[in-house]
């Protein structure tokens, strides 16, 4: 038998309207304790469970050799979170032993979110990405700063001396299952988006700001962008 539809409910996999989005987003019921989450799932398998490290490994260390990007996550004092994308060559973020991981500052927009993050409260999640493979990195773990020039000298990279770096030792290490690189086919050449789906970025961020500058171009922000990369 088909199943029926009221006037307000969608068939399956139907955008709901706006109106009808935010209702039932309102009106959703809250699962708000991890027995009633739990109850939704299986037990995670013993592998899950045994993978997690408390130091990097010799797969991890050669993972980490193999990454040139990374986001790191904080958490300031007052709860706010903040993901912040990093980039560098492979093994830009140095392995100074199982415990220790060294992640140089690049220059950015100077809001300097994470590491007021990192004076503040002290703690960081890492997730490792290596262009082509699914597999993940996970690390967890307290987080400081340090202008010391012997951890600088150690985290250099061929383009520069960092003016910081953050030292994180590591708490729980574990390589992340390729599931959700898999179903997004993020590395797949048919899902790569063309640049120009999308306004520049010098004509978003007028828009957003409301500042009645020339926005740039797209080849204008590259150029720039490429004398501090």
């Amino acid at each position: 038998m088909a199943a029926s539809f009221g006037p307000d409910v969608g068939r399956p996999g139907e955008a709901m309207s706006g109106n009808d989005a935010t209702e039932a987003i309102e009106a959703a019921a809250v699962i708000d304790n991890v027995e009633a989450l739990r109850a939704h799932y299986a037990p995670p398998g013993e592998r899950a469970v045994r993978k997690q490290l408390t130091a990097l490994d010799v797969h991890c260390r050669r993972f980490l050799g193999l990454a040139p990007f990374l986001v790191i996550s904080s958490a300031g004092a007052d709860g706010k979170l903040d993901a912040s994308p990093r980039g560098g060559d492979a093994g830009f973020v140095k392995a100074a032993d199982p415990h220790t991981l060294l992640i140089p500052d690049s220059p950015g927009n100077n809001r300097l979110d994470t590491m007021s993050n990192i004076v503040a409260t002290g703690r960081v999640g890492l997730l490792f990405l290596i262009p082509g493979i699914d597999e993940t990195l996970r690390v967890n773990g307290t987080a400081e700063l340090s202008d010391d020039p012997k951890l600088l000298e150690f985290a250099r990279e061929e383009r520069r001396l960092p003016k910081l770096v953050i030292r994180v030792r590591v708490e729980e290490a574990y390589l992340h299952c390729a599931k959700a690189l898999m179903r997004s086919r993020l590395w797949a050449p048919e899902t790569q988006v063309e640049r120009s789906v999308l306004p520049t970025m010098g004509r978003m961020i007028r828009d957003q700001s409301g500042m009645a500058d020339v926005p740039e171009t797209q080849e204008e922000m590259i150029a720039r962008y490429s004398r501090d990369l």
